[in-house]
């Protein structure tokens, strides 16, 4: 443990991550710890008799503009995700693509029985709206709950309940669609513009990768930060002192350490693996639940996008509920049966993935979703909950925060 340096960063997130990497490329001494014995965050996969579980099922999508900054996207070795959802409504299964990157699907999308034709081409041109306007459009346009921006945009019950609901409380994390618009309108920006994938060694590859420039003894694992004052950080192996401290922890710790941060509720979810002899799907497309019945947020054989995540001869399902509390395993099977249009007698369970604090809660105002990063006196936050709640925010809000630590530094001299 160094006696000082110029930064020290709390978290070895992708928040840190891309705090360190700024640093280390405008050479500022700099010194990562991480309480947890590896670097990533909420970001992490385990390896388990052949199978990659990442701690809560989680996609990477190209079009988060941060991810060019820090990493070169070829060396995930990516597999990809079908650009588009599959909806179960009854005894049938609706399939609604991305009509440019799936040509193929385009007619029966535009004749699937979810809503109107004049709700999918509202929904459409929603998305298109997002995707074209510039960014600085969409973030400074009249701000409300993703909710009511989706009614405001014109569409209807059905296709809100059966479809979009369904769909964005897996990736908002977020049932009641209380996210400001703001974020929902960068998330369907994100999704009309890029692919969506996993590296082929598991989510915990981005991090890895964005880490991977970075001399490795600056990064100090395994010690916990129990407090941070200006210009000092206390850990129980001993102090530094330093000219600027960042805390790049999630919400919940960084509150702690910093108490004059407001406090951020957070979401959560749990994710349940099981092994299938064979799959249930011949494509790696996203199922969701159009019924209403609000148990299961999504399900997807993830081996079909990426065969390394399971075994030879095995197939591996992720199947997402959003919220606290999660219901026991044969509650979830029981949803699959119906939700695959089969028996998942012959599945084992694999295990059963809880993250209580899996997204900070974004609710309006969140403006251009933007909060301070500097508290003064030389104390520095990031994280996602300071930018969106997403990978890009995590990276965005590191990159934003190490600027704001240079700038700082260079003013003092």
């Amino acid at each position: 443990m160094p006696a000082e340096t110029d930064v020290v960063i709390v978290g070895g997130g992708l928040a840190g991550l891309a705090v360190a990497r700024r640093l280390h490329r405008a050479g500022v001494p700099w010194r990562l710890l991480e309480a947890g014995d590896r670097l990533g965050g909420r970001v992490a996969t385990d390896a388990v008799d052949g199978y990659l579980l990442d701690r809560g099922f989680q996609v990477l999508n190209t079009a988060y503009p941060r991810l060019g900054t820090l990493l070169d996207l070829g060396t995930l070795d990516l597999g990809w995700f079908t650009s588009g959802v599959l909806v179960r409504r009854g005894d049938r299964l609706d399939r609604l693509v991305h009509p440019i990157r799936e040509p193929g699907g385009a007619p029966a999308t535009a004749l699937a029985g979810i809503g109107s034709l004049g709700d999918r081409l509202r929904f459409a041109a929603l998305a298109t709206g997002c995707a074209t306007l510039p960014a600085h459009r969409l973030l400074t346009a009249p701000e409300t709950t993703s909710e009511a921006a989706l009614r405001r945009a014109g569409l209807s019950d059905t296709i809100i309940e059966e479809l979009i609901r369904p769909f964005l409380s897996g990736v908002l994390i977020d049932r009641e669609l209380e996210t400001s618009s703001h974020v929902l309108a960068m998330i369907l920006r994100s999704f009309a513009r890029g692919r969506i994938g996993l590296p082929a060694r598991g989510m915990a590859a981005l991090p890895r990768a964005v880490a991977a420039p970075l001399p490795a003894d600056l990064i100090t694992c395994d010690t916990p930060v129990t407090s941070v004052a200006p210009g000092r950080v206390r850990t129980p192996a001993g102090e530094i002192d330093c000219r600027a401290v960042v805390v790049a922890v999630d919400p919940t710790a960084a509150t702690t350490l910093l108490p004059t941060l407001a406090r951020v509720r957070t979401h959560s979810y749990t994710t349940y693996y099981h092994s299938a002899p064979e799959a249930p799907l011949d494509e790696p497309i996203l199922l969701v639940d159009g019924d209403r019945r609000e148990l299961v947020a999504n399900t997807v054989v993830v081996s079909r996008a990426v065969p390394s995540y399971a075994p030879p001869g095995r197939h591996l399902v992720a199947t997402s509920v959003v919220g606290p509390g999660a219901p026991p395993e044969p509650t979830i099977r029981a949803e699959l049966d119906r939700l695959y249009g089969r028996s998942t007698a012959d599945w084992d369970h694999l295990t059963t993935v809880s993250v209580p604090h899996a997204l900070p809660a974004a609710p309006p105002p969140q403006g251009r979703l933007r909060k301070p990063v500097a508290l003064g006196d030389g104390l520095f936050v990031a994280g996602d909950h300071r930018d969106s709640p997403s990978i890009q925010g995590a990276l965005a809000s590191g990159w934003r925060t190490a600027g704001a630590v240079l700038a700082e530094l260079r003013a003092v001299g």
